[in-house]
């Protein structure tokens, strides 16, 4: 079963130029009820979307480096980047097919 894979502000930006698809980076942390929601959501998504989606957790209080230099105010916020820009922007708590929505305009 793939999950999203925990990432560091040191492996930020290598993680996101390696994957080759579209990348959903998820800000989180561990305090956070909505985050927690949202978990099993994205470990589906990370599942049945494998081949056309890369989902990455960046634990914010521990890495707050990118979440400032995007403006994460709040968590959970789900960016999504295609070539390297973010092209869609989540914040807070979604169902499934409301979260699928969003991104599926994106995939390939």
């Amino acid at each position: 079963m793939r999950k999203p894979k925990a990432i560091t502000d040191d492996t930020f930006e290598v993680e996101l130029k390696q994957a080759g698809k579209p990348v959903l980076v998820d800000f989180w942390a561990e305090w956070c009820g909505p985050c927690k929601m949202i978990r099993p959501i994205l470990e589906e998504i990370a599942e049945e979307r494998a081949e056309a989606l890369a989902i990455l957790k960046l634990d914010v209080d521990a890495n707050p480096c990118w979440a400032m230099e995007h403006g994460v105010m709040g968590i959970p916020t789900l960016l999504l980047f295609k070539d390297g820009e973010v092209v869609e922007r989540i914040n807070g708590y979604l169902p499934k097919p409301k979260f699928l929505a969003r991104l599926e305009p994106h995939l390939n």
